[in-house]
């Protein structure tokens, strides 16, 4: 058995990188082999959001606080809100934030595969985000 107490958890910024606007991180865990899934909290500030990505197992996001957007390559935007849980199957490019007046919270679950639970793509231009494009 493994408690990990919530104040061993240390919260960071979303990287540039991968983030637009002011995200908050905060690993919830990450299983030892064999397990493979990998947790954490992700706050966004109003208008804040990932990066495209896809993930090689699939993720699961749950939401926690406030209302959030979610898109897949080729999809509409679509709202999320409190209690919502969202699937994005492995391999498929999505990008998930807050939406544009409301802050969000999710905890996100996904597997790690080969080393890495997420392949991170370009950002999310302002007309995507606005859904011009």
């Amino acid at each position: 058995m493994k408690i990990i107490k919530a104040e061993a958890r240390q919260s960071g910024p979303g990287p540039a990188d991968y983030f637009t606007g002011q995200v908050t991180i905060t690993p919830i865990f990450t299983a030892e082999a064999p397990g493979r899934v990998a947790s954490a909290s992700v706050s966004f500030a109003p208008g804040a959001r990932t990066a495209w990505h896809t993930h090689p197992a699939g993720q699961t996001l749950l939401v926690t606080e406030g209302q959030g957007w979610v898109q897949r390559e080729g999809g509409p935007i679509e709202d999320i809100a409190v209690g919502d849980v969202v699937w994005f199957p492995a391999g498929e490019r999505h990008w998930h934030g807050a939406a544009p007046d409301q802050a969000m919270t999710h905890i996100a679950l996904q597997e790690i595969v080969d080393g890495t639970p997420v392949t991170w793509l370009e950002l999310v231009s302002d007309a995507e985000y606005g859904g011009a494009d």
